[in-house]
């Protein structure tokens, strides 16, 4: 009686994730909310996981990635077989989680290898300066690059300052987040819609206006708050008024500013040649340029790591951790995240249909200002890499069309996973990295409400603003 009342139980927690029928595809439609359970775990896991269990989760992250990753493939073999599954699990991982890893591993190991030294004194138009630099650089190194490049000199510049952690919360808002939106390289989300068709100008052509009111709007409320703040203890601070040292400005290893160049032309390469030459590996196309691209990449990192002094990594505190937690999180995030997008990619008839409704009227057209809040929302609190991709499928998933009759589609989408990712601390990469260098330094830094209490008071104002200039 026992064992048929376990037996009971187990066939009806498998049933629902059973198909309605039998599929040799992955069937979208015919998928419950019940397949998005896995996708939501691990999401939520990387949000509370360091606020909760902080200890536990450092030492176990990758685990529990990996247990989250089990828990979503184990019931694709179980149920559409092997050959489906596989093509599915390849297309996440070998299409689209592998060229990402290599790209921002790259990217950070080359940036890494860059040290910005000098004599720097904290005072508001040097600091702005620092933020506005950082915007620039963002397009360049990715906004992980440009926070790790940046943030230490800017550290040390501030160093007698009273009143930091205003410039270090500024800083998460442009350098790590929002200033990375014109270029694939970046941010992430903008990264992978590269990979899924997007031309790499198209950003820049459609999103420069409202990247720099937005960078334009935080620079000039910065640098009126710390112009208040620094004039408020330079009255009793007399290590403000002392004259800066005599080091002089110059960067260390500079070869890695050639092969960042090496990077973007290795970007630029990918999109622009067109062998007509694919490769056919576990059911899915590779293109001849693509591959290319991505040794490039892998040379470059090479190249770094065994063309820059060690004194120059030390003296920027480059460490392995990071890139190796994003690659393990990530890799449960590309496998979790497959039965969700066909899901999305289902539409109306879907299980996320509901979310379907939110985002378009009542003839089916796509309410713009729904994608931007809607993304941003997610990225805000999950990760912006994967909820790019979510609503990128929501909205057809045809690159080709959303660069044109649905630009503005495209825009908000864009908007919401590079902006909002400014909103906490978990919302993207740079911003734990940043966080943790800063505290390092023995610097204050707000809670994680408390950060949200900052970007809910300034950001949201300001979204609201570009939502009804660009958006309506």
């Amino acid at each position: 009686m026992i064992n048929k009342s376990i037996g009971a139980v187990l066939a009806a927690a498998l049933g629902a994730f059973l198909p309605m029928t039998a599929n040799a595809a992955l069937p979208g439609s015919e998928l419950s909310l019940c397949w998005a359970i896995p996708f939501a775990g691990i999401l939520l896991s990387i949000a509370l996981g360091p606020l909760l269990f902080a200890h536990f989760w450092h030492k176990n992250y990758g685990k529990i990635a990996l247990g989250w990753a089990i828990l979503s493939a184990v019931p694709l073999f179980v149920f559409y077989g092997s050959d489906t599954s596989i093509h599915a699990l390849a297309h996440a991982l070998l299409g689209d989680y592998v060229p990402f890893i290599i790209f921002v591993g790259s990217l950070y190991i080359v940036a890494g290898g860059i040290h910005l030294k000098g004599s720097f004194v904290g005072k508001p138009k040097l600091n702005t300066t620092f933020l506005l630099t950082g915007a620039v650089l963002a397009n360049f190194m990715g906004t992980t690059g440009a926070a790790m490049l940046l943030i230490r000199p800017l550290l040390s510049a501030n160093r007698m300052r009273r009143y930091q952690m205003h410039t270090y919360i500024f800083f998460i808002f442009i350098v790590a987040n929002i200033a990375g939106s014109l270029t694939p390289l970046g941010d992430p989300p903008l990264f992978l819609g590269f990979l899924r068709g997007v031309t790499f100008f198209w950003t820049a052509q459609h999103l420069w206006e409202v990247t720099g009111l937005a960078v334009g709007m935080l620079l000039v409320i910065y640098f009126l708050l710390d112009s208040y703040l620094y004039r408020k203890e330079l009255k009793d601070n007399e290590e403000l008024k002392k004259p800066a040292g005599n080091i002089p400005v110059g960067f260390e290893g500079v070869v890695n500013f050639v092969l960042l160049a090496l990077i973007i032309g290795a970007v630029l390469l990918s999109g622009f040649w067109k062998s007509g030459v694919e490769y056919e590996f576990l059911g899915n196309h590779f293109k001849l340029e693509s591959l290319v691209r991505d040794g490039i990449f892998v040379l470059a990192a090479i190249l770094s790591l065994v063309l820059t002094k060690k004194e120059y990594r030390d003296a920027n505190q480059f460490s392995w951790e990071p890139i190796l937690e994003v690659g393990k999180l990530f890799f449960g995030i590309f496998v979790t995240i497959v039965p969700v997008l066909e899901m999305l990619r289902a539409g109306s008839s879907g299980a996320f249909a509901p979310v379907v409704a939110l985002v378009s009227d009542a003839n089916g057209q796509p309410i713009n200002a729904a994608y931007f809040w809607l993304t941003g929302m997610l990225s805000s609190f999950l990760d912006n890499a994967p909820t790019y991709l979510a609503f990128f499928n929501l909205a057809g998933n045809d690159p080709t069309f959303l660069m044109t009759g649905g630009a503005h589609t495209l825009m908000a989408i864009s908007m919401g996973a590079v902006f909002m990712g400014a909103m906490t601390y978990i919302g993207n990469a740079p911003n734990f990295m940043v966080v943790s260098i800063v505290q390092n330094r023995g610097v204050r830094m707000p809670s994680f409400f408390g950060f949200m209490a900052w970007s809910y008071g300034i950001l949201v104002p300001i979204f609201l603003v570009l939502t009804y200039i660009f958006l309506m």
